[in-house]
């Protein structure tokens, strides 16, 4: 890949609207192995406290965040970037986006679920901030696959970090 292709790049990060979900369904469809459908997305959204954001660039949605508002924490439901827009950035300038709607006051966290073979998650939300607090084992419907629960505080200093295990690192010694 040449170096062009690694470019940092500044994107639009606006609400997602009706227009943008055949795009965002497509991102989601080559970024996961078990994607939502269409009909989640929109099940998802129809909800009093849900919330989706995309990152635009050059009039195309490059991006998305589907994430819900609670009244200490936001909860990070789905987030991804088109494969060949990866490592450009743009997660990065979405999640601070996010950060960015903390307070000291009122929601002071973000929380998410991390699948224990996304590494590449993993070390990303890691970079960011996030760090693990607990592991979910079998939590999701469609393998046996345990979670991760990352969060990230305004005061994390304070935190200690919690290092989860699960089959794989146990397998690993």
């Amino acid at each position: 890949m040449d170096s062009k292709m690694k470019t940092k790049i500044d994107v639009h990060i606006r609400w997602m609207i009706r227009r943008d979900m055949q795009e965002v369904t497509r991102i989601e469809e080559n970024s996961f192995e078990f994607p939502w459908s269409e009909q989640d997305f929109y099940h998802c959204l129809r909800g009093r406290n849900c919330i989706g954001m995309v990152a635009e660039h050059d009039e195309q949605v490059i991006g998305f965040m589907i994430y819900e508002l609670h009244q200490e924490q936001l909860h990070i439901l789905n987030f991804a970037v088109r494969p060949d827009f990866r490592r450009r950035n743009i997660g990065r300038q979405m999640v601070e986006k996010l950060i960015g709607k903390l307070s000291q006051q009122r929601r002071t966290r973000i929380i998410l679920e991390v699948r224990e073979t996304n590494l590449a998650a993993q070390l990303f939300f890691q970079r960011m901030g996030f760090v693990a607090v607990t592991v979910l084992r079998d939590y999701y419907d469609d393998t046996v696959e345990d979670a991760y629960v990352m969060h990230f505080r305004i005061n994390s200093e304070d935190e200690a970090t919690f290092i989860p295990t699960n089959r794989i690192t146990k397998l690993a010694g």
